[in-house]
């Protein structure tokens, strides 16, 4: 099962699981692919594709069974446990972070938030914020695996290290430094400048005097490659 799950297929399974979550919020017992296709952008028969893969049980004329499908995502995705994640860094996006209202949509929760001035923070958010010196005996504990890093760059490196040192198994990473996944520790860094950067990138390259792409050199071209790099 797991060889099935690629980055992609994964994303789109969360992304039914929400969908999903809203419909029964609203009384519906049944969903089609064309439904769950127009919700998320995708082909209803990418949807198809997705639940045959997985052998999910449905048809194109009788849809499938709302509370049948979310069992069986929440299994897929192992929804089946409780899911909470710390915040390192309470700054501004730290801080916006842990008051986002759409996590409960994914089943999890803030369980902390950790900086080294907590008690400035005392009363402004609703998470509770404790200083840095209590973060490895919280996450050991309370048994967190996941944690989002909002600190500045100059002290990123130091913080990822105690995060994994605690016995982290996933970072979110919003600072500037570029972490790298281990062995023990997946990292998915969020550079959010360099997001706007090739929003732009998108936007305004029909617009240029010249065609991009046309004129990279073509990646199974050797010699144009190798000359590139002299």
């Amino acid at each position: 099962m797991k060889s099935k799950l690629n980055k992609e297929l994964v994303i789109r399974l969360l992304k039914y699981r929400r969908i999903l979550t809203q419909l029964k919020s609203l009384g519906f017992e049944k969903v089609f692919s064309n439904n769950l296709g127009d919700a998320i952008g995708v082909a209803p028969a990418l949807v198809r594709k997705d639940f045959s893969l997985l052998v999910l049980g449905g048809n194109k004329r009788g849809g499938y069974n709302i509370d049948y499908l979310s069992e069986q995502l929440n299994r897929i995705l192992g929804k089946s446990r409780e899911q909470k994640i710390i915040i390192v860094g309470m700054g501004k996006i730290g801080s916006a972070v842990a008051q986002y209202k759409g996590f409960h949509q994914g089943d999890f929760e803030v369980a902390a938030g950790f900086d080294i001035s907590p008690e400035s923070l005392l009363h402004k958010i609703e998470v509770p914020v404790l200083p840095m010196s209590q973060l490895k005996d919280f996450i050991q504990t309370q048994q967190i695996e996941v944690a989002i890093l909002a600190v500045p760059e100059d002290v990123a490196t130091d913080c990822h290290r105690q995060l994994k040192d605690a016995g982290i198994r996933g970072i979110l990473n919003f600072t500037p430094i570029e972490l790298k996944t281990t062995e023990n520790c997946i990292i998915h860094n969020i550079n959010i400048g360099v997001e706007i950067e090739n929003l732009f990138f998108q936007v305004v390259k029909s617009s240029l005097p010249f065609d991009v792409e046309a004129a990279l050199p073509d990646l199974s071209d050797e010699d144009a490659l190798a000359d590139a790099e002299t």
